[in-house]
């Protein structure tokens, strides 16, 4: 049987710039926390911990002083820098680059825009990180919609900027798009920015043709993963035989049945050595 790990998953440039700053303080050897899991895979977190790297949260964070904090690729609002500079906490900042861009849009539309008469709009999953800090850029105010149904909750008699969370579905927001333009009256604008990440976007391409070409396919990824939520349905929509795994420890090797190839893939979160090792795991057992 033929057992394939897909070249184009595993860490995007954020999460893989992130942890690399990670295990570059780390080797220094100086006390090192990360607010919030550094990556949404809990065995990625649990290796790095085991070097050393202490995860807080923003309670812990508030309350810590004279320390070093690694601020993830999700990014961070205003507040926890201004919390930083308070407490005299060192940051090694790792916000993706892609993410730190979106970030300063959205913070100069609302130092610009007209409070009364506009709106910014953020797609995206309510609480994720992420989201979180693109909200933070607009003290609070932006309104996080889920999905095209919620568009109920945007106010009509006012200009709308859109954006979208790095990591959202092209498609779905593209969808999004089309039917809040339904919506707007004669008079009000409309703007809609481009902010799905590209190497995302073109994962999800890739990742369903990978998929169209094995019998079965493993996709190993964190259950916190956005991203991976996004591409494991991706994979489901060509190949029903698409199982979401966290490691090897979660392979049902009875589903192999009848089947002559594998394919392995995974999300932006998702560290190649965690796929080698389901693919070695698959190997010994079928030997």
């Amino acid at each position: 049987m033929k057992v394939e790990i897909d070249n184009d998953s595993g860490f995007c440039f954020g999460v893989l710039s992130a942890i690399g700053k990670a295990e570059e303080e780390l080797r220094k050897g100086d006390e090192l926390y990360c607010l919030g899991d550094i990556v949404h895979n809990g065995m990625e977190c649990n290796r790095l911990q085991d070097l050393g790297l202490k995860t807080i949260g923003h309670d812990q964070f508030d309350n810590l002083h004279d320390a070093r904090v690694l601020l993830r690729a999700h990014g961070e609002p205003p507040s926890t820098y201004k919390t930083a500079e308070e407490n005299g906490i060192t940051l090694i900042d790792a916000t993706c680059p892609v993410v730190l861009k979106l970030q300063q849009r959205i913070h100069r539309q609302y130092q610009d825009m007209d409070r009364l008469t506009q709106q910014i709009i953020i797609f995206g999953q309510k609480g994720h990180a992420e989201v979180l800090g693109l909200v933070g850029q607009t003290d609070g105010h932006a309104l996080v919609i889920e999905s095209a149904d919620e568009i109920d909750l945007i106010d009509f008699s006012k200009d709308i900027f859109l954006y979208s969370q790095t990591t959202k579905s092209a498609s779905s927001y593209q969808q999004l798009i089309e039917k809040i333009a339904a919506r707007v009256p004669e008079g009000r604008t409309f703007i809609h920015n481009n902010t799905v990440c590209g190497q995302v976007s073109h994962r999800r391409e890739h990742i369903s043709d990978f998929a169209s070409r094995h019998d079965v396919i493993l996709f190993v990824s964190g259950r916190k993963s956005s991203n991976g939520k996004v591409l494991f349905s991706e994979c489901q929509k060509v190949n029903e035989r698409s199982f979401l795994i966290e490691g090897k420890e979660d392979i049902d090797y009875s589903i192999f049945r009848n089947s002559d190839s594998v394919g392995i893939c995974g999300a932006t979160s998702t560290p190649k050595w965690l796929m080698e090792e389901c693919r070695d795991s698959i190997i010994e057992h079928f030997k």
